[in-house]
């Protein structure tokens, strides 16, 4: 019965109601049950007695009982899944047929047509497809602006991408940039600046490595807090008059047209940076380790100008060692061993401005040097081994990165490259303010902070790097896998000697049992040792010492 002013009706009912309820229950319970009996289906089942202990073989019974219970079990859970798999893959199929109908018919032949057309898996790490970006960036620039360090410009130039640039006929421009500014000495810079205005447009440039917004928003937020970076490294000088140049030879070009700018170069000479200083945020990945640019990337720096950010050029084999250990990814891609390529670089050094420049003892030679390194920065090994790979890694990455000073002396005397003309330097500085150029390059190096002679470190260049721009003219890379499995098996070869020396020497009486355990061979590694704390034998107690 249903109360008023209530929504739900009662549930109360009267007893006899709910007895005579519970009486039919138990009358329908029974007849099942009676049913059952009938047709011999028993409701309890018997309960399992085990195997008895005097049951021979009991264990592996039971274990093969409980084996079987685990099959059963990961068949179960098997069968689950591949039924909810077939459950998913006919409601995606229903999906898909829903979606397919609702799709008009011009969307559905573009969707046909790109699943017919073979897609080529591409590595990005290939040196081809660096090849291919860097020649498409050629392709659409209009300008090409080629970065070179300043610690030595000559060895960053590379013939096949000014060429590839100046076959064009005056119709893209080339430019150079001199980057890491600060870390060569300010006569030097000049010297270098004055060498490249022979040839082509040159500026001078340094970019500030301590960028910390990552969008717009978060550099407009910071400028309006009035936090400012007053340091030496966040510092960048040249951007405005480059900016400024770059923004009226825009306006020679057709109306309402961007100005492609092609940023490229040897890597880790400074491209992304350039871009990032340029643009104010870290727009482009950058980093100590080379080859952290992977593909072509586009960056607008303004209205009427974007820049191009491209891979490193791919150094060719037949550059000197010392060139390929600066300029080429071998270390990244494990053609070299960091000491090895370390190695080589030191030696082209002098020795006294090395000790000066790293603050370690006189070396009589190069693993000697790495390992004072390593003892000097506290790289350490498991076991208080003295870590050389990264000392020489750490090397290898401060004549790379921005952090050693050093610097080359240019030519005495300028003569053009077989690739360029006379009539190309002038075509190259047409629609240029040249006289302003100079003019911002001059208060540029008067204001840029640069190390002295005597803080630096003297590097003997060794004249422009070739490159490869042909995908065809790169050579077949070698497994590398090769090298160390013959160095194993060349020590095997002198241990299975120094096994047979050790056999010989031996008493003959001693046997050598026929079943002997392999016995795994230790491999040392030499490490230095502070001869001055050996030769002081004052202290080492004599044991052979007898005491009244």
């Amino acid at each position: 019965m249903k109360r008023p002013k209530l929504k739900k009706a009662s549930k109360r009912m009267s007893c006899a109601k709910r007895f005579k309820i519970q009486k039919k229950v138990r009358e329908h319970n029974r007849k099942l049950r009676k049913d059952a009996k009938k047709n011999g289906v028993k409701k309890r089942v018997k309960k399992d007695l085990g195997v008895p202990n005097s049951a021979p073989f009991k264990e592996e019974v039971l274990r093969e009982a409980e084996q079987r219970k685990i099959r059963l079990e990961e068949l179960k859970q098997k069968n689950k899944l591949a039924n909810q798999q077939e459950r998913a893959k006919k409601r995606k199929q229903a999906r898909d047929a829903a979606s397919a109908a609702a799709e008009p018919k011009a969307k559905k032949v573009k969707k046909e047509r790109r699943q017919k057309k073979p897609q080529a898996p591409t590595n990005k790490s290939d040196k081809r497809f660096r090849c291919a970006e860097i020649n498409k960036v050629i392709e659409a620039s209009d300008v090409v602006i080629e970065v070179l360090d300043a610690r030595d410009p000559l060895g960053c130039r590379c013939p096949q991408l000014e060429e590839a640039v100046l076959k064009h006929g005056g119709k893209k421009k080339l430019m150079f940039l001199l980057t890491k500014a600060d870390l060569v000495p300010k006569e030097n810079l000049t010297k270098w600046l004055h060498y490249l205005e022979e040839e082509c447009p040159t500026l001078v440039f340094k970019a500030s490595t301590q960028l910390l917004d990552r969008t717009v928003q978060q550099k407009k937020s910071r400028a309006a807090n009035a936090v400012v970076d007053i340091s030496r490294a966040g510092t960048a000088l040249g951007e405005s008059s480059l900016l400024q140049m770059l923004a009226d030879y825009s306006k020679t070009q057709e109306p309402d047209c961007v100005l492609k700018v092609g940023v490229v170069g040897f890597p880790n000479v400074g491209k992304s940076s350039f871009i990032n200083t340029l643009k104010g945020i870290r727009a482009c990945h950058v980093g100590v380790q080379r080859g952290i640019t992977k593909t072509k990337q586009e960056v607008h720096i303004c209205k009427n100008v974007k820049m191009i950010d491209t891979p490193g050029v791919v150094a060719s084999p037949s550059n000197p060692a010392v060139s390929m250990v600066l300029r080429s990814l071998q270390i990244e891609e494990k053609q070299a061993s960091p000491l090895d390529s370390a190695t080589t670089l030191l030696k082209q050094c002098d020795k006294q401005q090395v000790m000066l420049q790293y603050n370690v003892p006189d070396y009589r030679n190069s693993l000697e040097f790495f390992t004072c390194l390593a003892k000097k920065r506290g790289f350490l090994q498991k076991g208080g081994v003295l870590n050389t790979d990264l000392a020489a890694t750490t090397f290898l990455n401060d004549w790379t990165g921005p952090k050693l000073s050093y610097f080359c002396k240019p030519p005495d005397e300028h003569s053009l490259p077989p690739y360029h003309s006379a009539s190309m330097v002038t075509e190259m500085q047409r629609s240029l303010d040249m006289d302003k150029l100079k003019r911002d390059n001059e208060e540029t190096v008067k204001r840029v902070k640069c190390p002295t002679q005597a803080a630096s470190i003297v590097f003997t260049s060794k004249g422009p790097t070739m490159g490869i721009l042909n995908e065809s003219e790169i050579p077949e890379q070698k497994p590398v896998e090769d090298e160390p499995k013959q160095h194993d098996e060349k020590e095997e070869e002198e241990n299975e000697h120094a096994d047979v020396d050790i056999g010989e020497n031996e008493d003959p009486q001693q046997e050598v049992p026929d079943s002997a355990p392999s016995v795994h061979k230790v491999r040392f590694q030499s490490c230095n040792i502070d001869l001055p704390s050996v030769n002081q034998a004052d202290d080492a107690y004599d044991f052979n010492t007898d005491f009244v």
